[in-house]
């Protein structure tokens, strides 16, 4: 949607009334709608307008006249720089407030769906700390903040951190995150001091030069470290800064139980389809939901909150409310945990997964706990879900999908309704695309109940269960 700089304008004493999706907050004035960085609904602030929309303006506080009820101080060093934690300011009972309202208005609004059947938001049983895997990227120069930009004393040293948001080629030095372990502070800030102190590059991504492209660090609740440096090497000399530097987690950290490595010499950040070479430790990482063992490797997805993620699963077991004679389909299985943590209560699984390297961590998760009853594929879901698949492999009674963000591609929808399972449990991490999936099953299927789960306090993200059932 088109943007253009305008020439900025102040407006005063304006009242922000709304929590937006994706961070931001909204205020109207004179019929027109603003989006407002930073703000929580019942401040009245005076704005500085600088982008105008077709259908909204863009604009940032200059000066709080009254703080809502809401706001509260925020801990973290980066807030307001880093897009990660953007309603930090924000109490948490409101955060929670405002997610719930996300869902409603996305399925009132998108997908003219009766939001009758709702329930309260589940809270996250810890608001920091909470995740289990963070990535961080290299860069060869720091993003200045504007304070900076225009001091000629100040040089963009290379940076280690998060993306700025909108800015893919610009990166803000984190210095200490709040969502996970400290132990991803010290092994983060320790590699960027040894790399400075003995010149190895750091990635430039417009000439795609230097040797430090990513770094990866995932942690289990069974106190598992796996640490992943993603390299661009291509010379001898890259090879010995390689070694250089794993032997500086390896001797350094003993924590990590898997160290591993991707060379990624490609003009962009992806590396799910690389090769992972292990350098020291296990090739795995460990969780344990209730009497289950999940193995997670480099690629593989796993929720990142894993405690939030267990009661999310026993959620949707209770929604599917099995009985033991049922077939399942879980469409976007991922490592299977989905699918084994319901095994035992049907009579068989299929699950269906993009990433090969996921579907072969689910199969090893089945045959680790003993489970016989579930079988995996892995392909692009609107190609391996056809009728002629479930021909051959028996028509689901029970459909669980949890798709990416982007949602369910209209061709799966249109298999599913084919298939007519008794109920569809549907996951999602986005209620705007779960409205629009929903609202194409609503003649055959009514919502018997919506349970909204924050997975991601301080974030807008918002995770949501649906239980469909054939009229």
């Amino acid at each position: 949607m088109a943007r253009k700089r305008i020439e900025s304008f102040i407006l005063e004493n304006v009242e922000i009334i709304d929590a937006a999706s994706d961070g931001k907050a909204v205020a109207k004035h004179d019929g027109k709608v603003f989006f407002v960085k930073q703000g929580v609904p019942g401040d009245v602030v005076d704005i500085k307008v600088y982008k105008k929309n077709k259908r909204f303006f863009e604009a940032e506080i200059v000066k709080q006249i009254k703080p809502s009820p809401y706001r509260q101080s925020h801990p973290c060093m980066h807030f307001g720089y880093c897009g990660g934690c953007k309603w930090q300011h924000m109490s948490y009972s409101a955060q929670l407030q405002y997610k719930q309202k996300q869902v409603i208005d996305a399925f009132e609004r998108i997908g003219k769906l009766s939001v009758e059947n709702i329930e309260q938001i589940l809270p996250a049983p810890d608001e920091y700390y909470y995740r289990n895997k963070l990535e961080f990227t290299f860069s060869h120069a720091a993003w200045l903040k504007p304070e900076e930009l225009n001091n000629p004393q100040i040089i963009p040293a290379p940076a280690l951190g998060f993306h700025i948001p909108g800015m893919f080629d610009k990166i803000l030095p984190i210095h200490q995150c709040l969502l996970m372990d400290d132990i991803q502070n010290k092994i983060r800030n320790s590699l960027y001091t040894f790399a400075l102190n003995n010149n190895i590059s750091f990635f430039n991504l417009k000439v795609q030069s230097g040797l430090l492209r990513n770094l990866v660090v995932r942690i289990s609740n069974t106190n598992q470290l796996m640490v992943i440096v993603i390299f661009n090497s291509h010379s001898k000399e890259d090879e010995i800064n390689q070694i250089k530097i794993l032997e500086f987690l390896n001797n350094n950290f003993p924590q990590i139980t898997s160290l591993q490595y991707i060379v990624n010499n490609k003009r962009n950040d992806s590396y799910a389809d690389l090769p992972v070479n292990l350098y020291y430790g296990l090739p795995y990482l460990e969780e344990k939901m209730e009497s289950l063992t999940f193995r997670i490797s480099a690629n593989s997805f796993f929720q990142t909150n894993s405690k939030q993620a267990l009661q999310l699963y026993k959620l949707t077991r209770d929604f599917a409310a099995l009985s033991g004679n049922e077939m399942v389909y879980d469409l976007y299985t991922g490592t299977g945990t989905i699918a084994n943590f319901i095994a035992l209560k049907c009579k068989k699984v299929i699950g269906l997964e993009y990433v090969s390297a996921a579907v072969k961590d689910a199969e090893i998760n089945s045959q680790i706990n003993g489970i016989v009853n579930t079988l995996f594929f892995a392909g692009d879901m609107k190609d391996i879900l056809t009728d002629d698949f479930i021909h051959t492999h028996g028509k689901p009674d029970v459909v669980i999908t949890d798709p990416p963000r982007s949602g369910m591609h209209q061709d799966v929808v249109k298999v599913i309704l084919n298939a007519a399972p008794d109920k569809i449990v549907y996951v999602s991490c986005n209620p705007q695309t779960q409205a629009r999936d929903l609202a194409l099953m609503k003649d055959v299927y009514f919502i018997s109940k919506i349970q909204p789960v924050d997975m991601f306090p301080h974030t807008h993200h918002v995770e949501n269960i649906v239980l469909l059932e054939k009229k």
